[in-house]
């Protein structure tokens, strides 16, 4: 399996002020504002920050594993669902271009598993 990259998630209930942080302390660059705030680095652009708006999410994942392809989602949704594991956000393909779905890891952390659709 291909993992692109793995993103964390940071709370902010301020997006501008988030985004002003992480480019102004870091020098990260916006990658895209809607429906999330993301953040990247401009020499390395599998460095990102998401910042979801507040509430956008219930629960909320605290991080994302870009998987690669969107088969490769299905393949690790049905892995999950062949363990018995939570699905907390059902597979979705979203209008934003993104094939995904959150699972529930054994400690508790929502995961959100997902791959761009092209």
């Amino acid at each position: 399996m291909l993992i692109r990259r793995i993103h964390p998630y940071a709370d902010g209930d301020d997006l501008a002020a988030s985004r002003d942080f992480y480019a102004e302390v870091f020098g990260l660059e916006v990658a895209m504002e809607n429906p999330v705030l993301c953040m990247q680095s401009p020499t390395n652009p599998t460095a990102q920050v998401i910042v979801p708006p507040h509430g956008m999410e219930d629960p909320p994942p605290r991080f994302g594993i870009d998987v690669g392809e969107p088969a490769t989602v299905d393949a690790v949704h049905a892995e999950a669902v062949r363990r018995g594991l939570r699905i907390v956000y059902p597979l979705t393909d979203e209008a934003w271009g993104v094939r995904r779905f959150f699972v529930e890891d054994p400690g508790g952390t929502v995961v959100n598993v997902l791959a761009h659709l092209r």
